[in-house]
């Protein structure tokens, strides 16, 4: 926490906001994938059905119970379709084992519908799948196996191909609606200001999230060029006080608006030290009575370091936080405890956030 200071540079509307209307959809499909030599399903009921299923497609009437799913695994695929995607554009899919296969390396994925929820079909799949991680014999006895990372999942990179394009509209009555990623009224109400002194009395804050943008006289009939005007103007958005500390990790974040009131701080360390040892007591070699006796010794130790309260002046800025704990010379672990005490005394004006 050494070394901080404000920068205060704007930043780009663009990085900012997403726009309302322009949302991505989830798209799920079930399917099948073959060519697994051995790895696939076990024969459950639903794959040698779905087996069937397909064959009878092609004009095959096979009884499912004559059928075997060893190298079928039956998946369901998924995938994200951004807004304005056409028709005839591709998307990358995630392939995810469905029943007992041991892996889906080197499988074909069969064409699979890819339906919205609204139950309608807006890309199909279809492709040789690529698996992040693999299951195999080591070589030896005993029949062990190594595995790394998740055999059962696999991706197709631009796997699926857009059938039916998902309507986006952005412009409402010649408005357009700015949605924080980071709702704060503070930076609503910068983001409308700043959009005022380009396009007057154009945008106004509704809330901690949105700003409403009138597209101006004479670009109405042109959206895309208003928003690539738009979205160049720079913005200083504000930040709340806040502490992030995870105690898993030792990581401790702050944003530059925290402030600690004048408060004394206390760091000592209590260390205790246990060691066992053995005794030997034995006679003396010209001695013909006694035996060797083995005894077990404990030593404790405590040691207490001196405790040292350290008077912490008024700290404005981050700069002073960093430097006023970091001269305590405290660990970063010790630092979330002086923080937690520090909130619970009402010196510590900021969000505090355990993960």
């Amino acid at each position: 926490m050494a070394g901080l200071s404000p920068v205060w540079a704007g930043a780009r509307i663009k990085d900012l906001v997403t726009l309302s209307g322009a949302r991505d959809n989830q798209l799920v499909g079930y399917g099948l994938v073959v060519g697994l030599a051995g790895d696939g399903d076990k024969n459950p009921v639903y794959s040698v059905q779905s087996i069937a299923n397909m064959l009878q497609r092609f004009g095959i009437n096979v009884p499912a119970a004559t059928l075997s799913s060893k190298n079928v695994a039956v998946v369901m695929v998924t995938a994200d379709i951004p807004a304005f995607v056409k028709n005839g554009s591709r998307l990358d899919v995630n392939v995810a084992s469905m029943g007992d296969a041991k892996s889906l390396q080197g499988g074909v994925l069969l064409q699979t519908p890819l339906l919205g929820g609204d139950d309608q079909v807006y890309a199909v799949a279809q492709g040789a799948l690529a698996v992040g991680g693999f299951i195999g014999g080591t070589g030896g006895g005993g029949g062990a196996t190594v595995q790394k990372n998740h055999p059962t999942v696999a991706q197709i990179s631009g796997g699926a191909l857009v059938e039916k394009e998902i309507p986006s509209e952005i412009v409402h009555n010649n408005v357009i609606e700015l949605l924080l990623r980071d709702p704060d009224f503070t930076s609503a109400a910068r983001m409308a200001e700043a959009i005022n002194e380009k396009f007057t009395n154009s945008a106004m804050a509704i809330d901690a999230m949105s700003v409403r943008v009138k597209v101006p006289e004479g670009l109405e009939d042109s959206p895309v060029a208003f928003l690539a005007r738009l979205e160049p103007i720079e913005v200083i958005p504000d930040t709340p006080a806040r502490i992030i500390i995870n105690e898993r990790t030792g990581t401790i974040v702050a944003t530059s608006r925290i402030r600690i009131s004048a408060c004394a701080v206390s760091h000592g360390e209590l260390t205790i030290s246990i060691s066992s040892s053995m005794d030997v007591s034995q006679p003396n070699a010209l001695s013909q009575k006694g035996d060797t006796v083995v005894t077990p010794r404990t030593d404790t130790k405590v040691n207490e370091a001196k405790g040292t309260l350290i008077a912490l002046g008024e700290m404005p800025t981050i700069e002073k936080v960093a430097a006023g704990l970091n001269a305590i010379g405290v660990s970063p672990r010790d630092m979330m405890a002086i923080f937690q005490a520090m909130k619970q005394a009402g010196a510590l004006q900021a969000e505090l956030i355990l993960r």
